[in-house]
């Protein structure tokens, strides 16, 4: 690893299917309304701590990080 990588930060590694799902739903959404598939890859992004579950367990909440699109 480079110095420089050290200091811009490191970045949070996503697939690209991740990534689209980021782009699409930006900073919350339902549970409800996702998909079977869409809940397995939102399932991915709360383990990587991209989203959090809300306290109604109901909504996705994406967390603030800058090295996040």
């Amino acid at each position: 690893m480079k110095i420089t990588q050290l200091v811009s930060g490191l970045k949070l590694p996503l697939s690209n299917e991740e990534n689209d799902f980021v782009k699409k739903y930006g900073n919350s959404v339902r549970l409800y309304s996702l998909g079977e598939h869409a809940q397995w890859v939102a399932q991915n992004l709360v383990r990587k701590g991209v989203y959090s579950i809300s306290n109604d367990n109901n909504t996705l909440v994406k967390q603030v990080h800058d090295n996040i699109p």
